[in-house]
């Protein structure tokens, strides 16, 4: 019995064997296939449903090949943002701050704008003498509350923003890194000569919007200063001495009354100036005060002029609208009008004045023939 039971044991194992040829070891799956407890190591676990990982990254974390993620800094003021992505970065504006939080060293650009800070306490940046920018516009700072040698210590700074606060002078001394400055919409009413010395890397200065009454000579050592505003302030005078490399200068709405001869001659690269909305009269200007080759757009509306007053011929744009002008003289653009002696002006504006169509000369259309734009 014994015997036959073998036999026939060995009948059925070869009668598989015929059905794995190709599988010499067939009988380790049918082992693993009676295991309950068995599992592929390249099949999900039967007993827990297989889901992509929560990340989106289905074959586990970013970081399991590479470097791990950077941490969030944990330096950062609980007042501020620091965000991981941009950590030289502080972000604490719009928080209704009245105070200015701690700075790490390892900022460059922080944002204080838009909160109630009324001081600027001695000190508060000399943790962080890397800084390239500083925002405290939109804020409440008065000049009584400034540090005297706050700025001094930023070496590397270029940007400072203290527009519309409450200041009423110059803050100072300031590092000679600095290249834009704004200081608009304060209460500010001098600027004294010495207040920007030393800043030959400004090539920016917003002063619009204050009480200013005397600039004097201030400008002078401000080599690389390309654009100047002015606008909005009590100026009777224009500023002793441009800026060499200045190319827009902008003085409307003072109360200016005149213009030096050949004051345009030492800033050679100026291109646009405004001194619309002043008291400019004829007798307050030179025959040469606006005899600029590198004019381009010259604004003088809304002045008390009665006449015309002379311009290079490169002048593309000249605006004299609301004045008080009776003629329309054409030496004020062309010297001599011939053929080759004409005037590059593209637009004038001459509305709002004493003067009607039939005062423009006949040898108008040759000197202003490449004019587009002739308002009378």
């Amino acid at each position: 019995m014994q015997w036959a039971s073998l036999l026939l044991l060995v009948g059925l194992c070869s009668l598989c064997g015929a059905q794995y040829d190709d599988d010499n070891y067939w009988w380790l799956q049918y082992l693993r296939s009676q295991q309950s407890t068995s599992y592929d190591p390249y099949e999900p676990y039967p007993y827990e449903p297989y889901e992509p990982y929560p990340y989106g990254v289905d074959e586990g974390p970013a970081y399991a090949y590479g470097s791990p993620p950077q941490p969030e800094p944990r330096d950062c003021p609980q007042e501020c943002d620091c965000p991981p992505n941009f950590p030289t970065a502080m972000y604490c504006d719009n928080r209704n701050l009245k105070y200015l939080p701690f700075v790490p060293s390892r900022m460059k650009y922080v944002y204080f704008q838009n909160n109630q800070i009324t001081a600027i306490q001695e000190g508060v940046f000399d943790n962080a003498t890397g800084l390239l920018w500083v925002a405290l516009h939109g804020n409440q700072i008065t000049s009584d509350k400034v540090g005297r040698k706050v700025f001094s210590k930023l070496r590397h700074l270029e940007r400072l923003y203290l527009d519309h606060n409450n200041l009423t002078r110059m803050p100072g001394p300031l590092p000679r890194s600095l290249k834009e400055l704004h200081l608009d919409h304060n209460q500010i009413s001098r600027v004294p000569n010495n207040a920007l010395e030393g800043l030959e890397n400004l090539t920016a200065l917003y002063l619009h919007h204050n009480e200013i009454q005397e600039v004097g000579s201030a400008m002078r050592g401000l080599r690389s200063l390309i654009l100047l505003d002015l606008s909005y302030n009590h100026l009777r005078r224009v500023p002793d001495g441009l800026p060499p490399l200045l190319e827009q200068l902008y003085l409307e709405h003072n109360n200016v009354y005149s213009v030096p001869d050949s004051y345009f001659r030492g800033s050679p690269k100026l291109l646009y100036v405004r001194l619309s909305h002043n008291s400019l009269t004829n007798n307050g200007l030179a025959s040469g005060s606006f005899n600029s080759s590198s004019l381009l757009e010259l604004d003088l509306s809304y002045n008390q002029l009665q006449k015309i007053p002379p311009v290079h011929t490169n002048l593309e744009n000249f605006y004299l609208q609301g004045n008080r002008i009776n003629e329309f003289s054409i030496s004020s653009f062309c010297s001599v009008v011939d053929v080759m002696n004409f005037s590059k002006l593209q637009v004038l504006r001459l509305d709002g004045n004493a003067m009607n169509r039939t005062a423009m000369p006949v040898d108008a259309p040759l000197c202003l023939r490449l004019a587009s734009l002739i308002e009378i």
